[in-house]
């Protein structure tokens, strides 16, 4: 079973080795680890991948964890979009293959890149509801309209879901984590930053 692990640690040099020795004493592999960001007090957010043996338990690495000094898990749940964590540039380079393509490609690759469990594309209908223009699979049938001038955080309308939203012009594209963790800034700052370079790429066809 994989999981994605998002833990705060000291940003300082051995630390992440440190926690990486107790993952493996606890009984699980770790498939890949990414800095999602540097703290202004010193420490740093990190996801990592984790696939744990038939039998294993995730509460052995929470123990592991949090037994470490100045380490806190913040958040671990099964990772339905698999062991491949696909990079920003990675992205990219998929969307450049068929530029026309873009916007639909940008979604469905936003799972894996932002380790999310759905996204939508939507526009206004002009009666304050969301038409749905594309989604993943996992996506909910239903979904509200939000105003936004940038990429952001949004108030979810379901309690049990954390939302992002991104404008494209008319549209937007939404973002949901069932259970969390919560947006950081940089994950919302690369969200609209991939999203602004998928029109680029996009336009780009058309000129």
């Amino acid at each position: 079973m994989t999981y994605l692990l998002r833990l705060e640690l000291p940003d300082v040099p051995g630390s992440l080795g440190i926690v990486a020795s107790a993952i493996g004493e606890s009984g699980a592999d770790i498939e890949a680890i990414m800095v999602v960001e540097k703290t202004d007090h010193g420490t740093a957010v990190d996801d990592v991948l984790l696939r744990l043996p038939q039998g294993t338990m995730p509460d052995s690495v929470l123990s592991a964890c949090n037994s470490l000094d100045g380490v806190s898990v913040l958040w671990i749940s099964r990772y339905g979009a698999g062991s491949n964590l696909t990079m920003d540039l990675e992205l990219v380079e998929q969307l450049t293959v068929d530029p026309a393509e873009a916007y639909s490609r940008m979604l469905q690759l936003m799972p894996a890149t932002f380790r999310v469990d759905w996204a939508v594309r939507v526009r206004h209908t002009g009666d304050g509801a969301a038409e749905i223009i594309d989604r993943t699979e996992a996506a909910p049938d239903e979904v509200h309209w939000v105003e936004v001038d940038r990429a952001r955080r949004i108030e979810s309308w379901d309690e049990n879901q954390v939302i992002c939203a991104i404008p494209l012009g008319a549209e937007v594209f939404l973002l949901g984590r069932r259970g969390g963790p919560e947006f950081l800034d940089s994950e919302v700052a690369r969200m609209g930053h991939l999203v602004s370079l998928s029109t680029s790429i996009r336009h780009g066809a058309h000129t």
